[in-house]
C-alpha cells in the first residue's frame, strides 16, 4: 500500500476512535480506571493497597491517598537505582526530569514505554491527524519538521537508565519514519546550552523545507527572529513558503499570538495547541481557532478532579468527570501508565465545555496571588494581560506578577513586571484596562479592589528588552521547557527582576 494511502486509512480510523470516547467519555475512563489497576495489581505499589481486590472507583478512592512528588520521590529514587516493579509493572527506563519542588532543585517522572507510546506519542500523532482533518490538502509529510526541543543532555543514570528534559526523551525514541523527516541534527536537538543550540538550529534549519514547527511559543518566537536575522527575509513565510503547522503547548499562547501572526503572515497556517507535562499528555486543541482542548481520554490516564477549595486539606474531596462543571477550575489528579497513582501535577484546569469535555489550563496550584483573597490565578492575568494589549497596540514578550503587601494605609496590591514587544501607547491606560478586565473575570479580585479598601491599582514597570531572557539565563534555564513563572505570592521573584544589574 503506497505511504500516503495507509497513512490516511490510519488517521481516519484514529479520528474514529477520538470521536468513540467523545460520545461516550464515561464507558472510556472506566475502561482506563481498571486496565490500570490490573496491569499494577502484582506491584509493589498494587500490593500495598491491594488492587487485586479493588472492584470500583469508590474503593479505589478511599484505599489510595492523593498523592504529590514528595509522596512518590522514594520509589523514584529506588527505580533510578534500578529496582523495577514498584509503581508500574514493565520496566522504567526513562526519567523526565522537570522543575523542582520546594526542596529539590529538579523531580524525576517515571516514564513507562506505555506511556511514551500511548500517551506521549499519541498525542503528537492525534494532533497531525486532526491538521489533515482540517486540512484534507494538507502536504505535510513532503517536508521537515522542526523540532524545537529542550535543552537538555541525556544523563545515564546506569548501564540501561537516563533522564532529561521530556522533549529529549521524546526525541531519542522516535520512531525511525518520524525521525528521518525530523530538524535539525539529534546533536543539535540535543544540545545543552540554549543560545548556542539556537544559533546552530537557525543555520541549520533555514534552508530546510519546514512544513511544520514544534515548541513552547517563547522560545520558538526566539529562533524565528534569528532565523529572519541571518536570512534578511521580512518574514518567516520567505524562508519556508510552505510551512503550514505549529503545534505549542507549555505556556499559554494568548500573549504570543499577535506576534506569530506578524511573523507568519499566512492565512493558511495553522495553530495547535497540545497540553503535554512530564506527567502525560492530556489534551489536544480539535478545531481550528479555538482557545480550548478536548481532553483525550484513552491515553492510559484515569482523571479526577479537586475542586481549590480541598487544597491543603487532610482528605480532599475529588470529583469525577461525570461530575465536574463548566466555567469552574478544578485542580487536576491523575492515575497513569507510568506509575503515578492519584498524583497532582500542579495543574489547574477549567472546562469549557462537558459535550464533549474540552477544557482550558487555568493556572498552576502555586501560581497564584492570594495576598489577600484575591485567588488571581494566571488564566485571569493572560486574559487581563490580552484585553490590555488589544485597548493598547501593546504586545507583551513576558511578564511576572506580585503582591505588594500592606503599607501604613492597610492597602496592598500587585506589582507588574513586563516586557513588552512593542510598548503601549499609554502605559497608564494599559495598566487600568489590565486592572478592568481583571476585576470582571475574578469576583474576588473585584471585591478587594472596590472603593481601593483591600487592594490599591495595580503597578506595571515596563521592563527593558532583554530582561527576562537575562534573568533566566543567569540561573541556568534558558530554552526548552522552561518558563518565567506568571504569578507568585511571595516577593522573592518579581524582586530578583526588577533588582539594579550590577555594574
Amino acid at each position: 500500500m503506497p505511504f500516503n494511502a495507509l497513512f490516511g486509512y490510519l488517521i481516519k480510523k484514529r479520528l474514529q476512535q477520538i470521536e468513540l470516547f467523545r460520545d461516550h467519555p464515561h464507558l472510556a475512563q472506566l475502561e482506563v480506571f481498571h486496565s490500570l489497576v490490573r496491569m499494577a495489581r502484582y506491584t509493589e505499589w498494587g500490593r500495598q493497597h491491594d488492587y487485586a481486590s479493588i472492584g470500583s472507583i469508590d474503593e479505589f478512592r478511599r484505599r489510595v491517598p492523593i498523592q504529590d512528588y514528595e509522596d512518590v520521590k522514594p520509589y523514584v529514587a529506588r527505580l533510578r537505582k534500578g529496582e523495577q516493579n514498584l509503581l508500574w509493572p514493565t520496566d522504567v527506563k526513562w526519567f523526565a526530569k522537570s522543575s523542582g519542588t520546594t526542596s529539590d532543585r529538579s523531580k524525576y517522572i517515571p516514564v513507562s514505554r506505555e506511556a511514551l507510546e500511548d500517551c506521549h506519542y499519541k498525542g503528537g500523532k492525534d494532533l497531525i491527524a486532526l491538521h489533515y482533518q482540517q486540512r484534507p490538502d494538507s502536504k505535510l509529510y513532503q517536508g521537515m519538521s522542526l523540532v524545537v526541543g529542550g535543552s537538555s543532555t541525556i544523563e545515564q543514570l546506569r548501564s540501561d537508565a537516563y533522564s532529561g528534559d521530556l522533549s529529549a526523551i521524546i526525541i531519542r525514541n522516535l520512531p525511525v519514519w518520524v525521525e528521518v523527516k525530523r530538524t535539525p541534527v539529534i546533536e543539535t536537538a540535543l544540545m545543552e546550552n540554549w543560545e548556542e543550540k539556537s544559533e546552530r538550529m537557525a543555520r541549520e534549519t533555514m534552508r530546510e523545507d519546514v512544513r511544520c514547527i514544534a515548541g513552547v511559543p517563547s522560545w520558538t518566537l526566539v529562533l524565528l527572529r534569528r532565523i529572519l536575522e541571518l536570512t534578511g527575509k521580512r518574514d518567516i513565510m520567505q524562508v519556508w513558503p510552505n510551512l503550514e503547522l505549529f503545534m505549542h503547548g507549555g505556556v499559554s499562547f494568548r500573549p504570543y499570538r499577535e506576534q506569530y501572526q506578524e511573523l507568519i503572515p499566512s492565512a493558511q497556517m495553522n495553530y495547535l495547541e497540545t497540553y503535554n507535562a512530564s506527567e502525560g499528555s492530556f489534551g489536544v486543541q480539535d478545531r481550528r481557532g479555538a482557545n480550548d482542548m478536548l481532553l483525550m481520554l484513552d491515553y492510559g490516564i484515569f482523571y479526577e478532579f479537586m475542586p481549590l477549595e480541598e487544597l491543603g486539606s487532610s482528605n480532599p474531596r475529588t470529583l469525577l468527570l461525570s461530575e465536574v462543571e463548566p466555567d469552574v477550575s478544578y485542580a487536576l489528579v491523575i492515575s497513569t501508565n507510568g506509575g503515578l497513582w492519584r498524583y497532582m501535577p500542579g495543574d489547574t484546569v477549567r472546562f469549557t465545555s462537558v459535550r464533549p469535555y474540552r477544557i482550558q489550563v487555568s493556572g498552576r496550584t502555586k501560581s497564584f496571588i492570594n495576598a489577600f483573597g484575591e485567588e488571581l490565578i494566571v488564566d485571569n492575568a493572560d486574559r487581563g494581560i490580552e484585553a490590555a494589549c488589544a485597548a493598547t497596540g501593546a504586545v507583551v514578550s513576558d511578564y511576572t506578577a506580585a503582591p505588594i503587601y500592606m503599607d501604613d494605609d492597610a492597602r496592598g496590591g500587585h506589582e507588574w513586571a513586563i516586557e513588552f514587544e512593542r510598548a503601549p501607547d499609554d502605559l497608564g491606560r494599559f495598566t487600568e484596562v489590565l486592572d478592568k478586565a481583571m476585576r470582571a473575570i475574578n469576583s474576588d479580585y473585584d471585591a478587594k479592589r472596590r472603593g481601593d479598601m483591600a487592594l490599591r491599582m495595580p503597578v506595571v514597570h515596563a521592563m527593558d528588552n532583554g530582561t527576562f531572557h537575562a534573568w533566566m539565563r543567569e540561573r541556568g534555564k534558558l530554552g526548552g521547557q522552561n518558563k518565567v513563572p506568571r504569578l507568585c505570592n511571595d516577593r522573592a521573584l518579581i524582586e530578583s527582576i526588577l533588582a539594579p544589574v550590577p555594574a
